[in-house]
Formats: structure tokens, sequence, C-alpha cells
């Protein structure tokens, strides 16, 4: 059992009270962490702030070596990492493995952006009387950033915060998930080691009334949110400064009478029932043309029923346990909900405490919650549609709108997914839950606001200063 201070300033510190992180698998206590206080918010935020000038100084070479460093230690470090998000978090181990891959490609992201992340110029002397004018703008860190990550992704979403912060000089403090904290107290390890300013990325474990006054002290710029939707749009309403929200919805996939159907339900199976369905994209709801709904339906229960249950710690599991007691027992009594309202059960194994076989459902009321909430568990939901226009009526049916899938092989159909659908992102043959750490990630409607990945983050975390200059005459 490890115990980790967290850490202020660059320095660890032990506060005194100390919070028990266990297994989602076995319940066993897996780490102690200490828990910050509001006067240590208060520390961290002073650190912060006054280390604002000296960030925004610091040389593009350097901040490009430390996240070539936290590279390098991610990549050394990656058996210790995935120990600690398979023992905290209870995801499968191929996944743990994969979310520190995904990281080490984060901080090389935002690396490569510094290339040519900086400023441009703009022509001003449309006037005649501005003949001699030039403008130009650059960009500057925006100010102390607040970084609140989710269990289901501790290091790559908090790396999608931190890689860009540290990019362009923004000093930013951390409140990890309480069910899984160490990947986050790893990371700043890391960064440390690789020579960050003490006071660039600090993480502070605490409370939720206390992570309230860290993400709304009027000192904080820019609050980067990832989580549910209830908890983001209130710090929205209270928050002083810019404000990124990621919080997930309940996913869509259209599969369309020319689809590959074993591809198809080979890629939405996984994508629904994967890590237990802890994914803010992954697929819950599968419209399919009526034409093609029995032989694609058969297909998917197939696929669903074959996945690996069970134990997180196995090479070979996809299906772990659901994060705690409350989320499994929340998930069940909706799944029930469903059924006691018509919807028919195509799959369902027996729960085993935090341990859920895949769910398949059909025929779902519209006002079911597993069909219109976030399940953020392993169930899918099938429907039948008469057409594709029908079917992208459907997709759009719902408050939530981050990423949804189309599988056709007409381009047609392509184009107008892409114009129609309205959400931050629509993946053709392939999973809604398909994404790399470059491109613009985020969702339309109740999904949030703003847009994560290297280069929008590192926009989203600084603002454009202008600088005009007027020429002397010539004489």
């Amino acid at each position: 059992m490890t115990r980790r201070p967290f850490l202020v300033a660059g320095e660890w510190h032990d506060a005194g009270e100390w919070s028990s992180v266990r297994s989602p698998w076995d319940g066993q206590e897996v780490a102690q962490v200490a828990q910050a206080n509001a006067a240590w918010v208060e520390r961290a935020l002073a650190a912060a702030f006054a280390a604002r000038p000296r960030l925004a100084a610091q040389s593009t070479g350097k901040r490009r070596a430390v996240l070539e460093g936290v590279v390098e230690r991610l990549k050394a470090g990656a058996a210790e990492m995935a120990e600690a998000i398979v023992a905290e978090a209870g995801k499968p181990q191929k996944a743990a493995h994969a979310e520190v891959q995904r990281a080490v490609e984060t901080f090389r992201f935002a690396a490569s952006e510094l290339a040519s992340f900086g400023g441009r110029t703009l022509p001003v002397d449309f006037d005649p009387a501005y003949a001699g004018y030039e403008c130009e703008t650059r960009r500057v860190p925006a100010g102390v950033v607040v970084g609140v990550v989710p269990f289901n992704f501790p290091l790559n979403l908090g790396a999608h915060k931190v890689a860009p912060a540290l990019a362009v000089g923004a000093p930013i403090v951390v409140k990890p998930p309480p069910q899984a904290p160490s990947a986050q107290l790893l990371l700043a390890r890391y960064a440390l080691e690789s020579g960050a300013d003490p006071a660039a990325f600090q993480v502070l474990p605490c409370p939720n009334a206390v992570a309230q006054g860290l993400a709304t002290d009027r000192r904080v710029r820019v609050l980067s949110f990832t989580g549910s939707a209830a908890v983001g749009w209130q710090l929205k309403s209270k928050a002083a400064g810019a404000v990124l929200l990621e919080l997930g919805g309940n996913a869509g996939a259209l599969v369309c009478a020319d689809a590959d159907l074993d591809w198809a339900a080979e890629r939405l199976a996984l994508s629904a029932f994967n890590c237990a369905g802890q994914v803010c994209i992954k697929v819950q709801r599968v419209l399919v043309e009526r034409a093609v709904w029995a032989p694609f339906a058969e297909r998917f229960v197939a696929r669903a029923r074959a996945l690996p249950v069970g134990d997180p710690r196995l090479p070979d599991t996809v299906v772990g346990p659901l994060v705690d007691d409350a989320a499994a027992e929340r998930v069940s009594a909706w799944v029930l909900e469903a059924e006691r309202a018509g919807a028919r059960t195509l799959l369902r194994g027996e729960r085993k405490g935090r341990v859920m076989p895949p769910v398949v459902l059909a025929d779902v009321p519209a006002d079911a919650k597993v069909r219109c909430e976030e399940v953020f568990g392993p169930v899918a939901v099938l429907g039948a549609v008469d057409d594709f226009a029908h079917g992208l009526r459907e997709l759009n049916d719902s408050r939530y709108g981050l990423q949804a899938a189309v599988f056709t092989r007409d381009l047609g159909n392509v184009r107008t997914a892409f114009r129609e659908l309205e959400v931050g992102g629509v993946i053709v043959n392939d999973a809604p839950s398909f994404r790399t750490d470059n491109f613009p990630y985020g969702g339309a409607k109740d999904s949030g606001l703003g847009r994560e990945g290297a280069r929008a983050a590192m926009d989203a975390f600084t603002e454009p200063r202008v600088l005009v200059t007027r020429s002397p005459p010539l004489r």
C-alpha cells in the first residue's frame, strides 16, 4: 500500500489528513493520499499567481525540454503508471497501458506545436491615414489554470490540461480524481524531474467543497473541467475566468444498409463495453437501418457476449468493474427501469458486485434513462430506423452532442452527416469513441464548451496581445 503526499510549490506535503483509495475490483486498500485543505489551496494559488511573470519569460526551448523530459519519463515509468491506473480506477491492464502511451503522445504533440505557436502579422493599412502602420499579435499566457480530472482516464485527461499549460507557460493546479489520484501525482513527479518550475504544475487532492473554492477563485483565469454535466455547468456559473467543459454524453452510431456489418459490430461492441463502458464517448445508442437490423443485432450480441469480463489485472480482460458500488447499483437500476417500461433484453449476464457483463437492450422507450441520459456503464441500446435521414434525426434527438459515428460506403451520406449532425466530431466507419490526441475534441449542446487537443488547449490557455507600430514617414 502506497502513501502519497500532495505537491505545492515543488515540495511534497503531508497535511495530516489522509484518504483511502480502494480497488474497484476487490475493495482492497491500494493507496493513501494526503488531502489538502483550504489553507493549502491558498498556498498553491499564491505560488501559481506569483510565478506568472517567471513562467511567461521562459524560453520556448526550455518549455520544450520539459515536455520532452516528461515524454521520456512516462515511457520509462509506463509499468508503474499503468499499475496505478489498474489498481485505482479498475481499468483493464491493456487499456491502462494504452492510456499511458496516449499520454506520451499528448506531451509529444504539445512539444511539436511549439515550433509554430506564437503569433502572426496582420495588415492594418486599409485606410490611407494608416499607411506605414503594422500590426503583430503574440499569444501570451492567460494566467493561472485549474484542471479538474476524472477517474476514467486519470492520466491522459489530465495530460490534456497539463501538457498545453507547460507548453505555453501557464501555471496549472490540478485536482485529481479521488478514486484514482496517483496518476497525476506521478505525472507531477516526472515534470519536476524534467526541470519544470516548482509552481508550474501543482497537484491538490482535496474534498469537493475545497475543490470548489480552488476552481472559482478570482485568480484563476481558465478552468478546464472534465466530469459530470451537473457539476461542470454549476462551476461555470461561479468561475471568474474562461471555462472549458468536457461533460460526456450518450453517443450514437448509425449503421447503414451498405455498411460492413461484421466490422461495425466488432468496433461498436468494443466501444460500448470496454472499461465497463466508463468512457464519455463510448457508444450508447446504436441505430440500424431496418433492412439490416436483424443480422447486425445478431453479430453485435455475439461480439458483446465474447468479450472477456472480470479481473482488470488480467491481460485479456476488456470489461472490468464499475468504479464503485453506487455506480453499479445505478446502472442496474436504469436497466431494470427500461425493462419494466417494455425494453427487450437481448443480452444480460449476472452482475457480481461491481462487475456487470455487457447488457444489450432493444425497443427502449425514448424517455428511459439508458437511452436519454449518460449511462456510463456496460449498456448499449439498439434501435431500428427507416432510412439514413431518419437515422440522423434520431442521432440528433439528444441533449448531448459529443461525438457520433456513421457506418456507410456512401460518400454523399458522409458529407450529409458531417453537415447535419449536432456533435463535436463525426467518425465514419469506426466507433464514436475514436480519438487521437491532436485533433480538437469537445462537444455541442450539454456535452460541453470549448475544445481540447494540444493546439486547441494552447489557444485556450493563452490570450492574444496586439502590437501596432507606425513607421516614420519617408522623407
